[in-house]
């Protein structure tokens, strides 16, 4: 590292303070800290809706080392608050890349730090829980920034995802498929609307607080609720239109967000997590049919196992094998099902894709 290099501060809500180098936007932000332990795909993790709200740790040793490019975005701009990395190159290998990380997050804004020591920042986060933290570049007194880091609201309680879903309904797909989708958008991925157009739907997705009524009038022959930021509980209205989408008696699939909205809907309580899933190669146990896959997951939230327990209206159809934490459910009675990490991987491993492939044969299913 350049000694000439700008410098930068992180400090975490439980007072650890580490120093490092300031990269992309000068100026200060805060939010909830996690991190990621992906060795690849940091352009498609910093413009995950689902990350909004949050300042990211980035686990693979090098970041930006091959640049930026359109196609490895998953929205129209970068969603987490700040990036930590131990190094952030500006320099870039990849020919088809338009430009470096750094000028990518300078365009959007981004406050990020590096050379400071990920792996025993990781450490803290899985012994001591989420928490809060700050990262500057222009303000290194420590007890004003405590006081700035003081002012950010907790997770918990908070209502995020009417702040990343579009703001006026649009289409994707063919508009003569004889699958037609409406998707909820809480902060939907790009590749997940890919997915469903590339198995042959025409897929129109709607703003979050849209009312069920206008939603029917796509004339939908499946539901889709999507992933996203925030606590699910917060989320009161989506809970009533899930519930709303149910008694439509049409194929339902949630994922990530969506799978929390639809146990919330069924009267199954989610919970923040110690410091959550968030990475390219969580085992999940697929347990009807006994099978194994690699996935990629994010988020901060989960499925009660307590609640579930004594529910007779869902059943549990996937399982974390690091911790037994619930991947997946099934409404009984219903065509509806959700999973809360991300079959449409990117990045990441392609093992899940076989749930889209679920999906558009239940809403054929139901439609004959």
């Amino acid at each position: 590292m350049s000694e000439t290099q700008s410098r930068a501060i992180l400090l975490l809500e439980d007072g650890t303070v580490a120093e490092g180098f300031a990269f992309g936007a000068i100026g200060t932000t805060t939010g909830e800290i996690c991190f990621n332990t992906g060795m690849t795909g940091y352009q498609e993790v910093f413009t995950d809706p689902s990350y909004y709200g949050q300042i990211v740790i980035m686990n693979a040793v090098h970041v930006g080392n091959y640049g930026v490019i359109p196609e490895d975005v998953e929205s129209d701009s970068v969603k987490v608050l700040g990036v930590i990395a131990k190094n952030l190159n500006e320099n870039y290998s990849r020919k088809r890349a338009e430009g470096s990380l750094d000028a990518y997050l300078k365009k959007n804004n981004i406050v990020s730090i590096h050379g400071v020591d990920t792996r025993a920042l990781v450490a803290h986060i899985r012994t001591k829980g989420a928490m809060n933290c700050i990262i500057s570049s222009e303000t290194f007194d420590i007890e004003e920034l405590k006081l700035k880091l003081a002012e950010t609201p907790d997770m918990s309680g908070q209502e995020l995802a009417s702040k990343v879903s579009t703001k006026e309904a649009y289409e994707l797909g063919d508009a003569g498929s004889e699958i037609k989708i409406a998707v909820m958008d809480y902060g939907t991925k790009r590749n997940i609307l890919n997915c469903m157009v590339e198995r042959g739907a025409h897929v129109k997705v709607f703003p979050a607080k849209t009312s069920l009524e206008e939603v029917k009038s796509f004339n939908p022959d499946g539901y889709f609720i999507s992933n996203g930021p925030g606590d699910p509980a917060a989320m009161n209205y989506a809970i009533d239109t899930v519930k709303e989408i149910l008694n439509e008696e049409k194929p339902v699939f949630g994922i990530c967000l969506g799978h929390q909205l639809l146990a919330l809907a069924n009267g199954i309580e989610t919970f923040k997590m110690h410091h959550g899933h968030r990475g390219l190669n969580h085992p999940v146990k697929n347990l009807v049919t006994g099978k194994s896959e690699i996935t990629t997951q994010n988020h901060g939230f989960g499925v009660n196992p307590e609640s579930i327990k004594t529910s007779d209206k869902v059943e549990v159809t996937h399982v974390n094998l690091n911790d037994q934490s619930i991947e997946g459910i099934r409404v009984k009675g219903k065509p509806a099902f959700s999973v809360q990490y991300h079959p449409e991987s990117t990045p990441g491993p392609h093992d899940s894709r076989y749930l889209f492939d679920d999906f558009i044969a239940l809403i054929k299913e139901s439609k004959n």
